[in-house]
């Protein structure tokens, strides 16, 4: 008994010993592939610059390889150190390949739609774009996700599978921007005169481009005012400041000028009925509100509402 349990003592030690030389060997193997396989992917990424290949390409095409050598070194090392044949691997992947599927069935989509992305190309890094109602700058396109940095800075991912299946919207496609503001004059104002005031500002900012040239053109007739279109192209950069300060400088133009930008207003009649079926007539108001119309510190509020 003794000679049976010393014997299985030492048997059990010498399998401990084992596996442990083993895991300690895995782990030093698995060090170095770590290594080359982030050295062989950066070495991807460089070959892939000089080739002049997009950036967002890029950076997937990087992340494939490195995840790609990272999966043959885990199959290395399971029948490398481990001695488990891939065959047996192949066969419990396969056999748990339909639960992992759907379980991952939305990963899966998002990969699938960020190789679409990579490929079809409808944006690049530093593009401005709005997707399913978010606007922002694209940083990156990764497997499963593309991030957008915002207008307050803010931080926006978004999986790969949402932007395929909405639509896209690229604001800077080009390397300038249009900048149309929509403002209104007066029916009594002289349109030729508002125009020239636009045109002589845009002429003026240097951030305007001299081609496409600006432009004013009459958009319609409104309710209360003849809106024009003022119209000109900046540099994508430029686009968010031009616009601000062209929207100043045209507003005190015209009020330099008497060019009235008119405002929604509203008359009310007030009528009362006099009791007895007699006619109506122009409501009295009562004695403070009229006085409080009266007032001089009184100003009409421009709201119609």
């Amino acid at each position: 008994m003794q000679i049976g349990a010393v014997q299985l003592g030492s048997e059990w030690l010498a399998y401990a010993a084992n596996l442990g030389v083993k895991l300690g060997i895995g782990l030093v193997v698995f060090y170095i592939g770590l290594r080359i396989a982030r050295w062989l992917a950066g070495l991807s990424e460089r070959g892939l610059n000089r080739a002049e290949v997009d950036p967002i390409a890029v950076r997937f095409l990087r992340k494939v390889v490195y995840i790609g050598l990272l999966v043959v070194l885990i199959l290395g090392l399971l029948q490398g150190v481990f001695g488990i044949a891939p065959t047996s691997m192949i066969a419990v992947l396969g056999a748990a390949g339909l639960a992992i599927g759907m379980a991952l069935k939305d990963s899966l989509s998002n990969v699938a739609s960020g190789v679409m992305l990579v490929s079809l190309k409808p944006f690049r890094v530093g593009d401005i774009v709005t997707i399913a109602g978010e606007t922002g700058k694209v940083e990156d396109v990764s497997i499963f996700q593309t991030k957008l940095r915002g207008a307050d800075n803010q931080l926006i991912v978004l999986p790969n599978s949402l932007i395929t299946g909405d639509s896209i919207i690229n604001l800077t496609p080009d390397v300038m921007r249009r900048v149309e503001l929509v403002i209104g004059i007066g029916y009594t104002d002289d349109i030729d005169l508002a125009r020239k005031l636009a045109l002589d500002i845009m002429h003026a900012d240097p951030r305007v481009l001299a081609e496409p040239s600006p432009d004013v053109l009459v958009y319609g007739l409104g309710d209360n005012s003849v809106n024009l279109g003022i119209r000109c192209h900046v540099a994508n950069a430029d686009f968010f400041v031009t616009k601000c300060e062209l929207t100043e400088r045209i507003k005190k133009g015209f009020d330099a000028s008497g060019v009235s930008i008119p405002f929604p207003q509203r008359d009310v009649h007030m009528y009362h009925h006099v009791a007895g079926g007699g006619q109506s007539g122009p409501a009295t108001l009562p004695p403070q509100v009229r006085d409080s119309l009266a007032s001089p510190d009184h100003q009409p509020s421009a709201d119609p509402e």
